[in-house]
Parts: C-alpha cells; structure tokens; sequence
C-alpha cells in the first residue's frame, strides 16, 4: 500500500549495490549450492576412480659441445671446409632432435612399445608391462607388423588352451579356442602365441587384451607426450619428464630415448667419419699420382739445362759478374791515366816539366821511367842555377840523358795502352758472357720455383690427407655421444595425474558456480517487485505505508479479527497507523476518510486488501464503508456470503448509479465477521457498460454522504491497467 500525498511523479533512482541483500539472497539458497556440490564431488570421485593414475619420470642430460665431445673426423671434415657445419648445435637443436620422429620410433620398436597388453580390472584395464603372461610371435615382416592396427582378447581356459576374440569383428562374434604354440590366421597374417610364464594354472578364467597400434601413431603420441626443456635459457642441461600409467615403463622410455639419441649420434658422426676417410683416400690416389708427375717434370728440366742448383749458380754468375764490371772499371781507369801521361810527355810545351808520378799506374817500369826523368830534371835545373850558359856540356848530357828517358817513357806509354786495351776488350766480351747467363736465370728460376711450388704443394697435402686418414681411423673406434647423462631417469612414486585434491577442488568451486550462476542469471533476468526495498529502488517520493505478508492458499480466505495477534493482524495495524500519520500530515478537506485499493492486474489481492484494512479499521470501534467499485469483475460478494449478514439488499452500486429511485439506505448491507461489525455497498449486478457507469452523476453524492456519514470509506477498485 502506497501514498502519494503531494502527487508527486514516479521518479527512477540510482541501483545502488546492498551487499547485505545480495548475500542473503544467496543464503536462501543454501540447499541448492549444497546439492551441487555433492553432486560435483560424487562426479570428481567418479572420475578419479575411473581415470587411471599416471606417475612422471624425470631424468636430466647435459649436451656436451662438439668441440669437446666431436670424433677426430669431425675436425677433418672442418680442416678441410668440405663437410664443416657453419658452428656447434644449439641446445634448441638437440632438443628436437631428441624429440624426433626417427628416435621414437627407435625407442618403440626397442622396447616393442606398439604391442600393449592388458588384463580386465574391476574398473579399468590394468597394462601388463614390463611382463606379459603371454608372447605374441608373428610371421610377418616387421614393416607389416609396424604398420598395423589389430586387437583381439584372450580367455585363458587352461594351462594349454585360450579362447580367441577379436575386437570390432562386425562379420563373425564367434568365439575361437586355440592351443598355445599353435598358429593363428589374423588379418596381420599368422601369429603363434605362447606362455611367457611357468604357472599358467594362476592365469586360468584371466582374460588378457592385446592391443597393436602403428608405430608411427605411437611417435606422434609420445611425441606431445614428452617434455624436453633446458634448466634455464642457454643452458646446455635438459631435464626429460613423461607421465606413464606403468612408472617402470616411463623410466625405461626415458632412458632408452636418451640411449637412442646418443647411437644415432655416434652412427652420424662415424658415417661422417667413413665419409671422410673414402674421400681422403680418393685425394691421397690422385695427389700422389700428380706429385710423380711434378718429380719427373723437374728432373726433366734440370736435365735439360744442366743445372744442379739454380740459385748458387745464378750468386756465382752475379759475383763474376761484378767482378768483371769490377775489372773493366779499372782497366779504364788505367788506360785514362796513360792517355793522360802519354799526351802531357809529348806536349813540346812541357818539354823541361816534371813529369807526374804515382799517379796510380800499375806499370812499374812508367813509374820507374817517370821517377828517374824527374830525378835528371832536378838535378839539370839545379846546375843551371850556377851556370849561366846551356851550352854546358853536363847540361847538354842530361838532356840527352833526358830525351831518351821521355822516348822510353813514350814507348813504355804505348805499350801499356796496347796492353789495357786488349785487357779491356776481353773483360768486356767475358761480362757481355756472363750477363747473357744472368739474363736466362730469372726465367729459369721462375719456371723451377713454379715446378718446386707446385711439388711442395702437392707434397704437404699429400703429407697432410696421410695424417688426417690415421686420424680419421682413430675417431673411428673413439667417438663420444653428444648427450652425457647427469641423472637417469627417476621418480619419486607418486601418482601426478590426476590430482585428487585438485580434482575436489575444482570439483567444490564448481558445484558453488553452477547454482551462484543460475541465481545470479535469474536475479539478473528478474523484473518483478518482491519486496519493499525494491519498490523504493524505483520510485522517489511515495511513501510506503507498509507490507502485507505472503499467504498460502488455504490462508487466503483468512481475515483480521479483533485482538488477533497474528504477523497478518499486526501488519495492517502498522498499515492503520502510517496511514493514519500520513492523513494528518494532509492538508486535504474533502474526501480525506477515503480510501482507493487498486493494483495493477487481476488476482493480486485488492478485495483481500480492503477487507482486512476494514476490518482492522473497525477493531477500533470505526464506522467503515466498504464498496465494491469493481463491478467488471466483482470479488466482495464471494468473501461475505459465508458470514452472518445482519441487515441485506438486494441491491448494489450498479443499481444505485442506474436507478435515481434506489437510495443508499437500499444498497448497504451490514454484515458481522467474528465480532467485527462491518457496513459494505456490493458491486451489484455487471453492467455492459462499466466504464460510463462509474462516471455517472450519483458517483459524487455517493462519496459526498458516505464521507460524512463513516468515518472511513474503503473502495475496492478495478486494476489500474484496465
């Protein structure tokens, strides 16, 4: 029940968020999250009991660089640039090698992995690994067998006969019984299959599944299956883990991963090792066939131009050359100095001058000459300082004397001359010889330094091919694996998968999020109005007198008595009292003790409403006029007809507004509920036209009297959408 007093307009407010009510509303649902999560553990048990629990191994390897750990052969192939690899292999590398597709299948076909058995479990299959009861022996080729995909089953019926089943055998259910050792026509061929156990008596009723799978699909598993990756960046340390329903199976996988990683890694670089030694081989044939060819080459060419050693002969030929160059100067040299005395003896001008001496001849007999001339001279001019006459005949001797020395002297000149010029001309033509030779030694040499190249080429190489091949033979029998195992694989023996605490974990959140979602979509989806708080979200400025509790259907019939102590009386007294506060806080005059009850649509309780608000009037000893203003559809004739009526008509509000004849003594009856005494105007008879009746000129007079005659006037309206 609402009031408007100042006829104020619905106003929208702001949703706030009340954490309390949204608590609560959860709260009221405490049956329904606890049902879900039992529900959601009862699953989570379901599933762990039937989800077989898997174990992780762990193992760890370090990748040993080649430089530390390559064969000798591998240093060969570098040396040479022919083979070489650009540098190591990354960590990244050797990761996906390990995790190849070539190793798997190694590994699988090692450990026989593609043929699985198993034996039947109360709940699930249980692997029969590392050993079987029973040995499958094939007639087939291992590249059919490798393949294939079959499984079939085995009923052990005693210790020398089985029952044989196979799997998805559309064409024929029958059921096979075969001895051991016998041989068996599959679609893979013929198998015998034998015990592989001394007491087959335990084995009897036991049903044994055998399951072969392609070996490639077993690599492409294991593959996602195994988890290979460095301790940290750049480092050179894998850890390998894999998660395996059979743990020894898992630690042997591992290990037998890395055993095969580091044979086919041995194999490589022996193959490259092999590779290299043919190739070295090959080489060391054709250079030492070209080294014979270079020797006799330059055998052939010192034969042919008499040489022993070219460069000691060519240093003999410069030194003789030199000195030849050495002499011709210096014959020169003297043949200059004769010229020289020979022109100043005959100069007529110089006839009584000292002749020069030493002046570097060689001839001793010039010097002798030239000496005893001076000698003669000296000693003439000293006589002609004592004597005046020239006429002396010593004067005259010592010229004589002294022509004959300057004609022997002459003489003497010209036949050193003679004598340096034949020299000359012979040293000249022996260093013309010689220079000849020196000319021819440049190409000479040459051609012998390119011979000697290229037989001192071909010799070190050959020397070279001949130490790498004994090192080539060594790395053979000596080459180290790439991986070297730090720990082998391990576990600590305890199921990882799946995780039980995890599981019922996640299997409480989700039983709280399946029913928190479906209220919290409800909620969310929900447009009624359920209680007071959420009518004041939406309205402002309406004052809401009170609220009126839900009743079941069998207390819907029931009404406010007098001193009722019910939530229902005490209700409508708080729904009395605010109404009461509010009507004086009204500066209404007319019509202030008159009271509409309306809803919105049919059935949401506006008769039961005005009954019970009169009823609670009237405990206070009011006169209260109940009317039945809905007269489409009128519900207050229902209520009273099971109460004593101490005074009736016949007539109601329909008659009153049609008939000016019917006063309103007429058309009130009186009626009493328990001790309650209540005065009612019924609706009366449904009119065709309801709308235009209530318009009606009686409908103000009615309310004008009825105001002033009760204390209160309760009208029970039509739904306001209508």
């Amino acid at each position: 029940m609402i009031s408007n007093p100042n006829n104020i307009n619905l106003e929208t407010i702001s949703n706030e968020f009340n954490l309390k009510k949204t608590v609560l509303i959860y709260l009221k649902q405490w049956k329904w999250f606890a049902l879900s999560c039992m529900l959601s553990i009862g699953l989570a048990f379901l599933y762990l009991m039937y989800t077989p629990p898997e174990y992780n191994a762990y193992a760890q390897i370090i990748i040993v660089d080649d430089g530390s750990a390559s064969a000798p052969g591998i240093d060969i192939l570098k040396d040479l640039r022919r083979f070489s690899d650009s540098d190591g292999k990354k960590t990244e590398d050797e990761i996906e090698a390990l995790k190849s597709r070539q190793v798997l299948k190694s590994v699988i076909k090692k450990l026989s992995l593609n043929i699985a058995y198993s034996e039947k479990g109360s709940i699930h299959e249980t692997p029969l690994y590392p050993d079987s009861p029973i040995k499958i022996n094939f007639t087939a080729s291992d590249s059919i067998v490798d393949h294939s995909k079959y499984g079939f089953s085995l009923n052990i019926i005693s210790d020398t006969a089985f029952n044989f089943e196979e799997e998805d055998n559309e064409q024929d259910d029958t059921v096979n019984t075969f001895d051991f050792g016998k041989s068996i026509l599959t679609p893979l061929g013929n198998i015998i299959i034998t015990p592989n156990t001394i007491n087959m008596a335990e084995l009897i009723g036991q049903t044994i599944y055998v399951k072969i799978t392609p070996v490639d699909e077993l690599a492409e598993y294991y593959k996602n299956k195994v988890l290979i990756k460095p301790i940290t960046e750049y480092s050179n340390v894998i850890n390998l883990s894999l998660n395996d329903e059979v743990l020894e199976r898992g630690k042997k996988i591992l290990n037998t991963l890395i055993d095969e990683y580091n044979r086919i890694s041995i194999e490589e670089k022996n193959q490259k090792s092999k590779n290299a030694a043919n190739f070295i081989n090959e080489r060391i044939d054709l250079i030492s066939t070209d080294l014979s060819r270079v020797d006799d080459k330059i055998e052939r060419f010192k034969t042919g131009h008499r040489l022993t050693d070219i460069t000691s002969e060519a240093e003999l030929y410069l030194n003789s050359s030199s000195q030849s160059e050495q002499d011709i100067a210096v014959a020169k040299t003297q043949l200059n100095l004769i010229n020289y005395m020979k022109d100043y003896v005959d100069d007529d001008s110089l006839s009584f001058e000292a002749i020069p001496s030493n002046v570097g001849l060689s001839d001793p007999s010039i010097n002798n000459i030239s000496s005893k001339y001076n000698d003669l001279l000296r000693e003439r001019n000293g006589l002609l300082k004592g004597s005046t006459k020239e006429k002396n005949p010593i004067i005259v001797n010592l010229d004589q004397q002294l022509e004959g020395l300057k004609q022997s002297l002459v003489q003497s000149l010209s036949n050193s001359a003679k004598t340096l010029s034949f020299q000359l001309k012979s040293l000249e033509n022996r260093s013309s010889a010689i220079n000849s030779k020196i000319y021819q030694v440049p190409g000479q040499v040459r051609e012998s330094r390119d011979i000697e190249r290229e037989q001192g080429i071909k010799e070190s190489l050959y020397l070279y091919l001949l130490q790498k091949r004994e090192e080539a033979t060594i790395s053979l029998t000596s080459t180290s694996p790439n991986a070297r195992i730090i720990d082998e694989a391990y576990s600590l023996g305890l199921p990882v998968f799946p995780k039980k605490k995890i599981v019922f974990l996640a299997a409480v959140l989700v039983g709280f999020f399946i029913p928190f979602s479906v209220i919290y979509v409800s909620e969310l989806l929900d447009t009624k109005i359920h209680n007071k708080e959420d009518l004041e979200k939406y309205i402002n400025g309406i004052t809401v007198l009170g609220e009126i509790p839900k009743l079941r259907e069998k207390e819907l019939n029931s009404y406010v008595k007098r001193n009722d102590r019910s939530l229902l009386a005490e209700s409508f007294r708080i729904i009395r009292t605010n109404l009461d506060y509010v009507r004086r806080g009204r500066d209404v005059k007319a019509y202030n003790n008159v009271i509409f009850v309306t809803s919105t649509i049919n059935g949401e309780g506006k008769s039961f409403f005005s009954m019970n608000m009169a009823l609670t009037l009237t405990n206070n000893d009011k006169r209260v006029l109940l009317i039945g203003a809905d007269i489409r559809n009128p519900k207050s004739y229902s209520v009273l007809k099971d109460y004593k009526s101490e005074k009736t008509s016949k007539f109601g509000l329909t008659e009153f507004l049609v008939d000016k004849s019917v006063v309103l003594e007429n058309v009130i009856s009186t009626h009493r509920i328990d001790s309650n005494k209540i005065d009612v105007l019924l609706s009366g008879k449904i009119p065709p036209n309801p709308a235009e009746l209530l318009m009606s000129d009686r409908m103000k007079p009615l309310f004008d009297e009825v105001s002033n005659r009760y204390d209160f006037v309760i009208v029970d309206t039509a739904p306001s959408m209508l």
